[in-house]
Parts: structure tokens; C-alpha cells; sequence
């Protein structure tokens, strides 16, 4: 099997700053139908898990995704949550109380269709977004960037400061479209 580069690194610049936030403020998940977007080596998955989501979901189009998030379920001693490998983004949400997306604007067209679904997921079922992004130009650029709230900021490691092109922090941000 071919292992993808995202699932053999944690790569704090992407997946702490969720997971980190989920953990500091347990409450946010606890007893809520989770999905993940984009969960890669499933650690927003795994945190919403241990902070006692009722449900999660971990989606990907990768199929290598869900073989990582299994594994790292079984590292943390937890049944992993249901993998789904079709694409969510622009599909009906299924009735999430939160969406947890980690570093999914780093393309124009895939920040554009996001921004719609994210739209739909809030306006017909309530649900709550939190994005985590290390500041990418196309994030900062986009047209979202004015709808969302910081919630917390990370200081990233001297290490991956050095091996990211100059990406200093990551934040979490919770999506409001009425802003």
C-alpha cells in the first residue's frame, strides 16, 4: 500500500489547533453528532471522540484516510467512528450539530464550494463550524474570512515554523454567516 504524506506525519500546523481546541473546551462536542471534513489522519475525529460526541463521523475522499484513522483509533484505544469516502462538501449534512474542517482552504474553488455547503449546513440543520487554518493566503483571502470569529490561536513549534514557509500560528475560527 501506498501511504499518503498526510497520514504518516501529525502535522501540527493542520491538526492541532481543532484537536488542541476540542480538548481545551470538551463541552463544545460533548453529546453532539460530529462530522469531520477532510480528517486525514482522523485526530479532530479521535479528539471529538474522547470529549464525548454522541456520534462522529470522520469523512475523506481518501481511502488511505480511513486506514489511518483506524489505526490511530486503535493507538488510542478507541472504536474508530464511521469513515466515510465520498465527497460531504455540497451534499446534504445529514443532521450534524459540528463540522470540523482543518486546513481545507488551501485551494480557491474548494474554499468557494465550502463556503455554500457550510452556508446550507447552517441555515437548514443549525449547525455549529469550526475551521482550523494556519493562515493560507487563499484562507485570508477568501471571501469567508469576514464571517468567522477567532476562538484561539496556537503558536506553532520552531521546527515546523521552519519546515512551513513561514506559517507561524494556526487558529480556530467558528463560522458565523450573519456577521
Amino acid at each position: 500500500m501506498c501511504m499518503r504524506f498526510w497520514c504518516i506525519f501529525y502535522w501540527p500546523q493542520l491538526t492541532t489547533p481543532p484537536c488542541r481546541f476540542l480538548l481545551d473546551n470538551p463541552g463544545v462536542c460533548l453529546g453532539k453528532r460530529v462530522l469531520d471534513v477532510g480528517s486525514g489522519c482522523g485526530a479532530s475525529a479521535i479528539a471529538a471522540k474522547l470529549c464525548g460526541a454522541a456520534h462522529v463521523v470522520a469523512n475523506d475522499i481518501d481511502t488511505v484516510a480511513a486506514v489511518a484513522t483506524h489505526m490511530n483509533c486503535e493507538l488510542n484505544g478507541l472504536e474508530p467512528p464511521i469513515c466515510v469516502m465520498d465527497n460531504m462538501i455540497g451534499s446534504e449534512s445529514g443532521g450534524f450539530d459540528l463540522i470540523l474542517l482543518g486546513d481545507m482552504f488551501y485551494d480557491e474553488a474548494l474554499a468557494t464550494s465550502l463556503h455554500s455547503w457550510l452556508n446550507r449546513c447552517i441555515e437548514t440543520h443549525g449547525a455549529d463550524v469550526l475551521i482550523g487554518d494556519p493562515g493560507r493566503a487563499q484562507f485570508e483571502g477568501h471571501d469567508i474570512r469576514r464571517l468567522l470569529r477567532q476562538l484561539a490561536e496556537y503558536e506553532l513549534p520552531e521546527s515546523v515554523r521552519e519546515e512551513n514557509y513561514g506559517l507561524t500560528c494556526s487558529s480556530v475560527w467558528r463560522y458565523h454567516p450573519e456577521l
